[in-house]
């Protein structure tokens, strides 16, 4: 098992807020008083067939935290935990009636908390089946589906889809955003296999989506979907046969820069069945910062020819861990997933439409030496992209990032117990990291990365699909019930 970025935080993942998060704009909203009298909770509850829960009620706390700990006093006054499309439509009809506010959580975790709120959640996290027809190769997941649920329900007939690492993520907030995994290479991206959707709209319309049916909803869910047209009940995706795979996670603590720039050559010409991630990571020691690159990913191929492709690499220095294991498909998954331990973490992710050049190696390695510490670490990271995922034009879905090389992010985790100035210094040093690295990357970002600090973000995330996307919104939510901080607009 790949050893969690996580696991830092496991002791002191509880509700707890770090200090200085008012100042950073986390907290836009805090509610932890009792359940407002004048709000008709129990006209909701008599609707349901799931169950409602209110502030003081036995599984609230545990319902109500997402995986972004620095928004989870964000409380929210009731969370409607459905168990079928009825009450995704009762839910819908009761917060505009009783003009509650409304926020849609699937897996919880949005990197910007953006699945919180002081009004109603609608939690689908309980409709979680996940179905294969042997016949057709199609799997049907419900709306609240997880990895972990992909996981379970696709290993005995030895199918995959484009998936992730963190098993407790939803696969509603994965597809709809695009979708990235270790098969996206040589299969697409999650929502290249994605046939079709079922969507509850605002007014409570259940509307089929795919090639021939709303089309034009159909093209906008995938890539701009998070909850911006509606509430997606079940997702039918194309999985494709898997048998073996090669994986490996290998780390090198000397001569980073070096590594790093073999590293690159070499994968920026590997064949699509490499899927990876490089990683350089800075962990305080005492006054200085250690740094180490890690090779995590899988091959379609042998031991041998992972090897092999790397032996540039290890002649430069020998790594100071490795693993390389040839296992069946989903064997190999458990390797390379993470449970998804809830965290205090901030990303910042940049596209890069090339290799990163040795300027922007030095950038990368400069400012992560002087990274000014927290109680966790701070990771420069790439996933490889290219193959299959360039198969799609720009336009032909709402995810418009085909023509990338990679997708490149700053990743800063901190603990409860970090001060607030060693926050305020941190997301200074994160900020200027971001900036130093557009000259080298892209002024486009990741939008299941999504960030509350991305001033550009219409155009970062959507790029020349966002008037087609805000044609689409006008359309199927005119009244913009669905909105949070970085919605698609109506205008």
């Amino acid at each position: 098992m790949v050893p969690s970025r996580r696991r830092f935080l496991k002791s002191s993942a509880g509700l707890a807020i770090g200090a200085g998060l008012v100042q950073f704009g986390w907290l836009t909203g805090c509610s932890d008083s009792p359940v407002n009298p004048a709000i008709p909770w129990s006209d909701l509850a008599s609707k349901l067939q799931g169950t409602l829960l209110l502030p003081g009620n036995a599984g609230y706390s545990g319902a109500a935290a997402p995986w972004a700990l620095q928004y989870a006093n964000i409380l929210p006054g009731g969370i409607a935990r459905c168990a079928s499309v009825a009450d995704v439509q009762a839910s819908l009809a009761w917060s505009q009636k009783n003009d509650v506010p409304l926020i849609v959580r699937s897996g919880g975790h949005s990197y910007a908390g953006f699945s919180t709120t002081t009004g109603l959640m609608i939690d689908v996290s309980q409709m979680n089946q996940v179905s294969f027809d042997g016949s057709t190769g199609k799997a049907l997941l419900q709306g609240g589906a997880r990895n972990m649920n992909v996981y379970s329900a696709l290993r005995a007939p030895s199918v995959a889809i484009t998936h992730g690492r963190c098993k407790g993520v939803g696969v509603a907030g994965l597809v709809l955003g695009g979708g990235i995994g270790f098969n996206m290479r040589a299969q697409g991206l999650t929502c290249d296999q994605l046939v079709e959707t079922q969507v509850v709209t605002a007014d409570g319309s259940i509307l089929t989506c795919n090639e021939t049916t709303n089309q034009d909803l159909f093209w906008a869910c995938r890539g701009a979907g998070g909850g911006n047209f509606g509430i997606h009940t079940s997702f039918t995706f194309q999985t494709f046969p898997v048998t073996s795979v090669t994986v490996y996670q290998i780390t090198w603590a000397a001569k980073h820069e070096d590594i790093f720039a073999a590293l690159q050559t070499i994968l920026m010409s590997a064949p699509e069945s490499m899927g990876c991630k490089v990683a350089v990571t800075a962990k305080r020691n005492g006054a200085a910062n250690d740094l180490a690159v890690t090779l995590l990913g899988q091959y379609i191929g042998s031991v041998d020819d992972v090897r092999t492709m790397l032996a540039s690499v290890y002649a430069i220095a020998a790594p100071s861990a490795e693993t390389i294991e040839l296992r069946s498909y989903w064997d190999g998954q458990e390797f390379l997933s993470e449970d998804g331990t809830p965290e205090y973490s901030h990303e910042r992710s940049r596209y890069a439409p090339a290799a990163i050049s040795s300027a922007g190696i030095q950038t990368i390695f400069d400012n992560l030496r002087a990274w000014p510490g927290t109680g966790v670490a701070a990771t420069w990271k790439y996933f490889l992209t290219g193959g299959a995922i360039t198969r799609k034009t720009p336009d032909a879905m709402a995810f418009v990032h085909r023509d990338a090389a990679m997708i490149t992010s700053i990743e800063l985790e901190w603990l409860a117990s970090d001060s607030q100035q060693t926050l305020a210094r941190n997301e200074a040093w994160l900020d200027d990291f971001h900036i130093a690295m557009q000259p080298f990357t892209s002024d486009q970002c990741y939008q299941n990365f999504i960030d509350p600090s991305e001033t550009n973000w219409q155009h970062a995330y959507y790029g020349a699909n966002l008037d087609r996307l805000k044609t689409v919104k006008k359309k199927y939510d005119p009244r913009n019930v669905f909105h949070f901080a970085q919605s698609i607009p109506l205008t």
